[in-house]
């Protein structure tokens, strides 16, 4: 089956917002304060130049505000990203907004909207926690070894997702122990090292994610190796670029 691409007219609205959205993909990871100082750098280029600034200005100063990935990182990069987005678009959490490997020292970014079908409901939060745990599943089933990638801030996949598995036991009504009770843990760390059989529950509700996501991303391994190259090419894809691939591997799997 052959698709086509729309065609987008030079300098009409539709090709501001695609240029934009480009932009914003490359410049994932980026402070306010990088952004500000490139967009200035290139201003002061096209003065120099006695002409306008370009796209192609604020792409070079991004690009250039950031030393070249290393090949193994940038390879891991794209396999972690990518079985993000496809374990979201496999359980159809939202739409996908961009992905970003071009972030030396940082990994990679995914920029992921999330929309509750009909209620939020357990089986959401579990759709959510197999999402959070794809990004190490696909390194799993990709490279057969698992890096820190998920882990080690507060920030990363891995405390997201134990913060959600918390929240389920605790918080949100969906816990195996006392459901009913509400408890507001502002210290998580605190409470999972202080409670043996709690953190065994979490630890369970992890463990049974990242088994999902392996299943997940096993069903879709061929979107999954297309979208690791086209990430590895490009290092950064908007969300249309994405989710047409991810679309047309849909379209083969009904034929």
């Amino acid at each position: 089956m052959t698709t086509t691409s729309k065609h987008i007219e030079p300098g009409t609205p539709e090709a501001a917002a695609s240029v934009l959205k480009r932009l914003a993909t490359r410049a994932m990871g980026l402070t306010g304060a990088d952004i500000e100082r490139i967009v200035r750098q290139a201003r002061l280029k096209a003065r120099r130049e006695k002409r306008s600034i370009r796209f192609d200005d604020l792409e070079e100063g991004i690009r250039m505000d950031r030393p070249q990935v290393p090949y193994d990182l940038r390879w891991r990069f794209a396999i972690h990203e990518a079985g993000h987005a496809v374990v979201h678009h496999a359980l159809r959490l939202g739409p996908i907004h961009g992905l970003n490997i071009d972030t030396p020292g940082g990994g990679g970014y995914s920029q992921l909207g999330f929309t509750a079908s009909g209620s939020d409901t357990l089986g959401y939060r579990e759709d959510m926690l197999a999402m959070l745990m794809a990004g190490r599943a696909a390194e799993q089933i990709v490279v057969g070894a698992i890096s820190s990638g998920s882990g080690g801030t507060e920030d990363s996949d891995l405390a997201r997702a134990t913060r959600l598995a918390l929240a389920m036991e605790r918080s949100l009504g969906f816990g195996a122990v006392q459901p009913l009770l509400y408890r507001d843990d502002k210290d998580p760390t605190a409470v999972l090292d202080s409670n043996p059989d709690l953190a065994a529950r979490i630890h369970a509700r992890l463990e049974k994610a990242l088994a999902r996501a392996v299943d997940v991303l096993g069903e879709n391994r061929d979107r999954l190796d297309a979208l690791i190259k086209a990430l590895f090419d490009a290092q950064a894809m908007d969300g249309g670029a994405v989710t047409q691939l991810l679309r047309q591997g849909d379209r083969k799997a009904e034929n």
